[in-house]
């Protein structure tokens, strides 16, 4: 790979304009920190998945800092919260202007951004969907989720959901029930309203052993014979009426692994749907805001959703919001009245503002040609570490959502210990990148806990991503 001198000149000095350590850094070392988070501090976050969690002091671009200022190129994002990068200046700029000028208000108010923010939302769905709705707010991605469950059991009057196993939408009591992994409710007792689980076309390791140039879309064709079976309990044949209110869907699975469905599954299932009455709820929390190269990875698969939810990056981490856009005949004022759901912060000013911010950036930019070209280019550098690498048993990814199955000498048999040994060793900052010690920031996911998946900025640069295949290179020969 080749890369552009101006673009590595730049990578460099991104690193190297970090070396001073940051004057408002507090005066406190890690082993202090540590001591008194073993004694104060709840186990019942993911910050204690590791005996001794990483202690990271700065940010800025693409990279996070630690005490000893080594730069550790992230490729997580804080779970694709930052799509457009740390610190980013624009944002950052809006911020503080609305801190100065307006940052509390009561959600029983209006004010601008929040107005203005649900039009550019709106509109874009208009563009894209040809469909008019609304988009109604809250603080996150699971009470986001809880709000469309709420919308959808208010128009169906259904309680139960379809949801794919290896999904993941939350860890809230409702989204728990959408969620497959039984140990996100396993401490919790019994979940009444747990979602109808079907399998995810994760066509590598396809659960029908079916292969994807011929299988027709067996797993959607199962899915209508279960419709059309009297004693399956989907549907009720002499009322016409499905027993189940919607299908709740993420159109790249997200902590299943990044797993890209067949490009027509998505067209097929939604026909399915509609001819039994199944509203399409698409998960957008993980996968919006360009991380696939649009703004909505749907838009890949040629379908139009009834209710899109979204999150995460929708302010670049810099405040909790998330929001869901609905149907009009769904969220109407006569369907969807006042106070049908509700948070004390869900319109919060600074978010509605930074929200703006995020919308405004991507309207000015090229998004959607830069993310699909970085992904190729990443993806095509991905597919010769696979060539090289034996314990690299398959790469894939759309835009940039990107995935690397890890797996022992045969090329196919899961291996989460070299998973979990990779993310380990890429925390530890001794990976060299043109003479300069630094690390590299990774996340996993999968239904066998053996994928690595890379959530770059969308902002990254083709020098950042030439450092990022080093580095995992580096990994890979190191550990196999």
């Amino acid at each position: 790979m080749v890369l552009l001198e101006k673009e590595l000149v730049t990578n460099l000095k991104n690193i190297n304009s970090q070396a001073d350590i940051n004057e408002t850094r507090l005066d406190i070392s890690d082993e202090e920190l540590s001591r008194i988070d073993k004694e104060y501090c709840t186990y019942g976050d993911k910050i204690h998945a590791e005996p001794v969690p990483k202690v990271f002091r700065d940010c800025n671009g693409v990279f996070m800092y630690d005490t000893e200022n080594t730069p550790f190129l992230d490729l997580e994002m804080w779970f694709a919260s930052c799509n457009l990068g740390y610190k980013n200046k624009r944002i950052r700029d809006a911020v503080v202007n609305q801190i100065d000028t307006l940052p509390q208000i009561s959600s029983h108010f209006q004010y601008d951004y929040k107005v203005l923010l649900s039009e550019k939302i709106a509109k874009a769905n208009i563009k894209r969907f040809g469909t008019k709705g609304r988009v109604h707010f809250n603080v996150g991605g699971s009470q986001v989720i809880e709000d469309a469950l709420k919308l959808v059991r208010n128009y169906t009057h259904k309680s139960r959901m379809f949801s794919f196993y290896g999904g993941f939408h939350g860890r809230t009591l409702g989204a728990s029930c959408l969620t497959a992994g039984y140990r996100y409710r396993k401490p919790f007792g019994h979940f009444s309203e747990e979602a109808h689980f079907v399998p995810y076309p994760y066509c590598f390791r396809c659960p029908y052993g079916k292969k994807c140039d011929s299988c027709n879309y067996y797993c959607v064709q199962q899915l209508r014979r279960d419709f059309e079976d009297n004693c399956a309990g989907l549907y009720d044949h002499s009322s016409k009426e499905a027993s189940l209110g919607a299908f709740f869907v993420e159109p790249v699975q997200g902590s299943g692994g990044y797993i890209v469905p067949p490009k027509g599954y998505f067209k097929e299932l939604k026909k399915v749907l509609d001819d039994f009455g199944v509203l399409f709820v698409d998960d957008e929390i993980q996968m919006g805001f360009y991380r696939t190269g649009k703004l909505w990875a749907i838009e890949h698969f040629d379908v139009k959703p009834d209710v899109i939810t979204f999150g995460k990056s929708l302010t670049n981490g810099l405040n909790p919001l998330g929001g869901m856009w609905a149907k009009e005949e769904l969220i109407s004022p006569e369907v969807w009245p006042n106070g049908r759901t509700h948070s004390t912060f869900c319109n919060n000013p600074i978010g509605m503002r930074a929200g703006y911010e995020v919308m405004s950036t991507f309207e000015d930019g090229n998004f959607e040609s830069d993310v699909a070209a970085k992904g190729k280019y990443f993806l095509d550098g991905l597919k010769e570490l696979e060539k090289r690498h034996k314990r690299i048993g398959h790469v894939d990814g759309l835009g940039l959502a990107l995935r690397i199955e890890c797996v022992t000498e045969d090329g196919y048999t899961p291996d989460p210990k070299l998973l979990h040994d990779i993310l380990a060793e890429g925390l530890k900052g001794d990976l060299t990148y043109n003479g300069k010690k630094c690390g590299l920031i990774l996340n996993k996911g999968s239904h066998y806990n053996n994928s690595i998946t890379l959530v770059p900025a969308v902002t990254i640069t083709y020098a950042e991503i030439d450092m990022a295949l080093s580095l995992l290179d580096q990994l890979f020969t190191r550990l196999s």
